[in-house]
């Protein structure tokens, strides 16, 4: 079987709402995943309507980006007819993937929509090259892997498949994330979409009918987040297709942030550049969100590294330890990294985290930090205690700047194209790219001459280059010669959504005569989401 996995690997980040949708294309994803409001494993996300996804896929496609579309929760029986539902209008939609958990699903969409692209979600727990030759026979395009494998062990899966691997974000302590605590504890099924994050918890061990004495480590089921961008260069050499980062619960800013960070990694990998992030890259990745940042699985099996069992929140950069108190300031022995005002930060006093102390920086003078008059119980916090940088908003403006106001549309992802269209009475309407024809399904009967013109929405994007248009063909209002179009090179993404409404188009009925011929050329390019976008509007009457 062929290799079909891609030279350069994509990088996919995630949306819980449209300013992270812009974060994430303003810096550098080549693909977004998002949910609905049905049938997806982050319900407490503010997800997306089914009436936005015409509007989402041309924003995304309008810069070469692709919309993969969360459907990765099981499925109850009553609800299949529901999510058969989603299924029709994601296929409408013309979303790039669908990415599925429920077997039963992927068989269904398989049969009924042959040409909706199914990838294969980590949830589906598929962990060695026998459960990537299952997913494939069901249809699967794209598999994401279990996030508990080692670089080691992805060596051994066959090219047949592409194969996508989490590189950044939240690890759950449950394997492949098929966690049944929450459902035990509250009926809040974490593979419904409702996780309490019952592993974020404190929790007290018990051996032997004896309570252990566990000092400052209450926390032993909350791994530290995973950040895998030193990994970068031998996943690439694995052969792995997409680099996935977790978080369609977090910030704009920290999709932003990790997006950036994972694409200067990738590009400079590429190249043979790349010698491991930056310290200030490092910074960003801690600062937009982190438990502690580790590499996860990727290296093997580390427990007593990866759940370091002190917290189970956010934490943020290590700024230091405190060196001593008095009654309006706390002084620290070092600082690992700077500090200004207007930073917040929070005392670590190995306690219930929910009862730790913090705020924003007031004033700094040397190691002494100050706050505001009241603020803090100095006497409260230990010499010794750790201190957390949790917030820094000047980072904070940068990465918003990055996705607020117009996006421009990246040109270097689309690729110009000439197209001949040409056609006469009573024969097909033919489309010509380079040396290839592709015929009309329907004869144009009676005469008629055909419109080439088209309308549709304008995105409020500002084109990075004055020839482009920011118009998407997903969601335009065509004619049947327009529609045509959509057949160049057999793009499936394009013929799944047009090709079946063509015998149910009527043409404007004109004179148009047998010896006469309709000939234009026009210039047009597509993405690497396999969508075409206008660069040039042409008439042809």
């Amino acid at each position: 079987m062929s290799d079909t996995r891609p030279v350069e690997p994509e990088l996919l980040a995630p949306a819980g709402d449209w300013e992270c949708l812009r974060a994430a294309v303003a810096n550098g994803a080549d693909a977004v995943f998002f949910g609905l409001s049905r049938f997806n494993a982050r319900m407490r996300a503010d997800n997306f309507r089914e009436d936005e996804l015409p509007a989402i896929t041309s924003f995304l496609h309008a810069h070469g980006v692709k919309a993969y579309v969360t459907l990765n929760v099981l499925i109850f029986t009553d609800e299949l007819d529901d999510a058969i539902a989603e299924l029709q209008s994601l296929h409408d939609a013309a979303v790039d993937a669908v990415i599925i958990q429920d077997v039963g699903l992927a068989e269904i969409s398989r049969r009924m929509f042959p040409d909706l692209r199914v990838h294969a979600s980590t949830q589906m727990t598929i962990t060695s090259p026998e459960g990537v030759r299952f997913a494939e026979g069901l249809g699967v395009k794209q598999v994401v892997l279990a996030r508990e494998l080692s670089l080691r062990e992805l060596e051994k899966f066959p090219p047949s498949v592409p194969l996508e691997t989490f590189v950044h974000g939240a690890l759950c302590v449950a394997y492949s994330g098929q966690c049944l605590t929450s459902e035990a504890l509250g009926r809040r099924s974490a593979n419904r979409g409702e996780c309490a994050q019952a592993c974020r918890m404190p929790y007290e061990l018990v051996v032997d009918g004896a309570l252990r004495d566990l000092g400052d480590k209450r926390y032993l089921l909350s791994p530290q987040d995973l950040a895998a961008v030193n990994e970068i260069p031998a996943l690439i050499e694995r052969g792995v297709a997409s680099f996935k980062i977790e978080g369609r619960l977090k910030s704009p800013e920290y999709v932003a942030a990790v997006t950036s960070v994972y694409r200067k990694a990738i590009d400079a990998a590429l190249e043979g550049l790349f010698e491991g992030a930056s310290p200030e890259d490092w910074y960003r990745l801690e600062m937009t969100f982190s438990r502690g940042l580790f590499s996860g699985w990727m290296h093997g099996v580390n427990h007593q590294e990866l759940v370091g069992a002190r917290f189970g929140k956010k934490r943020g950069a290590f700024l230091g330890r405190v060196a001593g108190s008095s009654r309006d300031h706390v002084e620290l022995e070092s600082t690992a990294i700077p500090i200004k005002p207007g930073d917040g930060v929070v005392f670590d006093t190995g306690g219930n985290t929910e009862r730790e102390q913090g705020g924003r920086v007031f004033q700094v003078q040397g190691n002494k930090l100050f706050f505001e008059t009241g603020k803090i119980r100095f006497h409260e916090i230990p010499v010794g205690s750790r201190v957390w940088k949790t917030s820094d908003p000047a980072l904070d403006r940068e990465l918003r700047g990055s996705f607020s106001g117009r996006l421009e549309t990246d040109s270097d992802r689309l690729t110009p194209l000439d197209l001949v269209v040409s056609g006469k009475a009573n024969e097909p309407l033919l489309l010509k790219c380079g040396r290839k024809f592709f015929p009309a399904l329907k004869r144009l009967n009676p005469p008629t001459r055909i419109s080439l013109s088209w309308s549709a929405p304008r995105s409020n994007l500002k084109p990075r280059s004055a020839r482009a248009s920011g118009k998407s063909l997903s969601i335009m209002r065509t004619s049947a010669a327009t529609r045509m179009l959509l057949r160049l090179c057999g793009r499936t993404a394009a013929r799944r959504s047009f090709l079946p409404r063509l015998a149910s188009r009527k043409p404007a009925r004109r004179d148009f005569s047998n010896s006469s011929r309709m000939r234009s050329q026009m210039v047009f390019s597509f993405a690497t989401s396999e969508r075409f976008h206008i660069l040039q509007e042409v008439r042809c009457d």
